[in-house]
Parts: C-alpha cells; structure tokens; sequence
C-alpha cells in the first residue's frame, strides 16, 4: 500500500471523531502547501515538504500533531499545547471537539515547510 492509502486506511479504522479529526487535519495540511508529501513512518502518517513537517497520532482522547522542529517555528497563535518543555519539538493535541483556528493553523503548517526549506537550502 502507498502511505496516502496507508493513511487513509488509519482514518478508516478509527471510525470515531479521532480519524474525522485527522482526516480534517490532513485536508487542511494539503490546503496550506499543496506539494506536500505524505509518508509512513513508526506506523504513523508524516507529512513532508523538505524533511518532515509534522506526524499525526491518534491516542485515546487526543488527535497529537507533533512538530520534530516545532521550537524553532513561528506561533504566534499559540497552538502548540503539547512537548512544549522540549527544545526542539513542540505539539498539538487536539481533543474530542476541539476548535480549530485554520488560518492559524496553515500559517504554522506553511512555517513549518518554510523552516525546512530553508535549512535544506543552508546545507
């Protein structure tokens, strides 16, 4: 199986508001960069533009989106809520009916990406 069907099939077997949530997650990571690229990774979706944007999760009462270089990115929305100790990543869980800001939202995705580029530009 591809990862996107890989993904979709996690999305499927969740069945409950935990793959809704992931499956809008996922729409609005392809909204906010479009060439982003969809991987599968530790049993987990990933999603890439130049190196790893975030993964999604799904645990028993959180949808967590983690951010392997979420330190060093942009949010001035705060909606990093999760590893916010850690020096490098930083997540998001987001629970059962949880808000989500989108335009925030796409500008952390879209700084994420940028992030990458330009590290891999650096190199």
């Amino acid at each position: 199986m591809t990862p996107s069907q890989l993904i979709d099939k996690r999305i499927e077997d969740l069945g409950d508001w935990r793959g809704q949530t992931l499956a809008r997650i996922r729409a609005l990571i392809h909204k906010a960069v479009p060439e982003v690229v969809e991987e599968w990774k530790w049993e987990v979706p990933v999603w890439s533009h130049d190196g790893i944007i975030c993964t999604g999760e799904a645990y028993k009462k959180a949808v967590k989106l983690t951010f392997p270089k979420g330190a060093s990115v942009e949010d001035p929305a705060r909606l990093f809520n999760s590893s916010l100790e850690g020096k490098v990543r930083r997540a998001i869980d987001f629970p059962e009916g949880a808000q989500i800001d989108e335009k925030a939202f796409a500008g952390l995705i879209r700084a994420a990406a940028a992030l990458n580029s330009s590290s891999k530009k650096s190199k």
